[in-house]
């Protein structure tokens, strides 16, 4: 796959994300997936996005920077959202918060087998100390 068609394959992933298309997202994640090192699997990856909606219903993924150079992609994810509780250990309790995450991921063929992914945590403290 060259670098266009698996930035097309990434851009199809984050709208399923957007749209909340559970069913759609094992055309993406692939089923011995793996987050930050641990083997989540394509169920513990949905169970993890899932969980992400509910404790931010306003989430959306907005693509800041893509670089494919395949099998990986490296994205800058821009966030403002307003988390209902702790978020990151932060008492974030429906602020709004504007956030950024560095992520890489490795594909297999046109699925995700690997996501390495940082939250600058830091930005979110910085706009909850300033309130």
């Amino acid at each position: 796959m060259n670098a266009s068609d698996l930035s097309d394959v990434y851009r199809g992933y984050i709208d399923c994300l957007n749209r909340q298309d559970w069913a759609a997202l094992g055309q993406f994640v692939d089923d011995d997936a793996t987050y930050n090192g641990e083997r989540i699997g394509l169920s513990g990856y949905r169970a993890m996005l899932e969980r992400d909606f509910r404790e931010i219903p306003d989430l959306r993924f907005d693509i800041a920077l893509l670089v494919a150079e395949p099998p990986v992609i490296a994205s800058r994810l821009q966030f403002d959202c307003s988390p209902k509780g702790t978020f990151l250990g932060l008492a974030v309790n429906g602020k709004k918060v504007a956030f950024t995450e560095n992520v890489f991921y490795e594909f297999r063929g046109d699925k995700i087998v690997q996501v390495w992914s940082v939250i600058d945590k830091t930005a979110i403290e910085t706009q909850l100390t300033q309130r």
